[in-house]
């Protein structure tokens, strides 16, 4: 987990995703979900790439140690450091 961070855009959704989901038959909270679950894809993605294993090998406790590391840079180091921006 040593690698170098990419930093995410500042969206996790495009706006051509946001827009397919928005064209998308559904109802407003199921679209909430969607934008939801496909931008936890995109982070579940990048945490096992800092792990550099498949996704499908990823654990609840390596995904809560990349949450606590990411949380421990932003009040280190600050906001702009860490990779969630929130």
């Amino acid at each position: 987990m040593d690698l170098p961070s990419q930093q995410p855009s500042a969206q996790f959704l495009t706006l051509d995703e946001s827009a397919k989901v928005d064209a998308a038959l559904l109802s407003s909270p199921e679209k909430f979900l969607t934008r939801l679950t496909i931008s936890s894809l995109k982070l579940l993605k990048h945490i096992a790439q800092e792990y550099n294993i498949a996704i499908e090998d990823l654990t609840t406790q390596q995904v809560i140690a990349w949450f606590e590391k990411d949380s421990k840079i932003r009040r280190e180091q600050g906001i702009e450091a860490s990779y969630l921006k929130w």
